[in-house]
């Protein structure tokens, strides 16, 4: 796999997740953990992942995305307990954060089906384990009963819809890779975030097209529109 061209980020830390799905009543469930109430992410509901290790480039030279391949299988089974098979991953998205926050990590995210295997959670990693439907997990959050950030908060919206996992799936596969370059629209004091599609993302594009997320209330409301 080759490396997406960033935009004069490469020197950002690299990151990777796995959106775990299993097939319930109510279509597809993606297991969440909750982080501890410090240090990165304190409180939020994420989805299994950390940053790269040098164990993770087999080569000096390692493309990126195969290193975040194999870190995403590292991670899920230092947090969950659980055995990814990194052939089974599909790459979903890459998303770079806006420029001026405190926090600026290029995460890889990728999907793939749970393994049928019991969780054995690392308590310093999550202190709680649910299984949701995207619509659940969407709808707790606009209630303000967990904590959401707005990589997850998309990816699970991009995920309601599907009826079983094995769909999910074959949608990501076609859909290929998603890469997210977030801009805060200027004056929302980054309440607003902004993606490339987005006709404000670069005015000079002079397009009606909309692709942001409000996060101004809850709950948030994201568009997505061609101009």
């Amino acid at each position: 796999m080759t490396s997406l061209p960033g935009v004069g980020d490469g020197d950002l830390p690299v990151a990777a997740t796995v959106v775990l799905l299993r097939d319930g009543t109510a279509g597809p469930e993606v297991l969440m953990l909750e982080r501890p109430d410090r240090g990165s992410f304190a409180g939020a509901w994420v989805f299994p992942g950390g940053k790269l290790e040098p164990q993770d480039r087999v080569t000096p030279d390692a493309d990126e995305a195969d290193a975040a391949r194999l870190a995403a299988v590292r991670e899920t089974e230092e947090e969950a307990g659980l055995a990814v098979d990194p052939a089974a991953l599909v790459p979903l998205a890459r998303w770079t954060p806006p420029a001026g926050v405190p926090l600026r990590i290029r995460t890889w995210f990728f999907v793939t089906r749970a393994p049928d295997a019991p969780l054995r959670l690392a308590e310093a990693e999550a202190v709680a384990a649910r299984w949701l439907t995207p619509a659940d997990a969407l709808a707790a959050h606009g209630r303000g009963e967990l904590i959401l950030y707005p990589p997850t908060w998309v990816t699970l919206h991009g995920l309601r819809d599907h009826h079983d996992v094995d769909g999910a799936l074959a949608a990501a596969r076609l859909g290929g890779i998603h890469v997210f370059e977030t801009l805060a629209l200027p004056g929302s004091a980054g309440r607003t975030l902004l993606w490339q599609e987005d006709g404000q993302y670069d005015p000079a594009a002079a397009s009606a097209a909309r692709h942001r997320l409000d996060l101004s209330a809850l709950p948030w409301r994201y568009t997505r529109t061609t101009g």
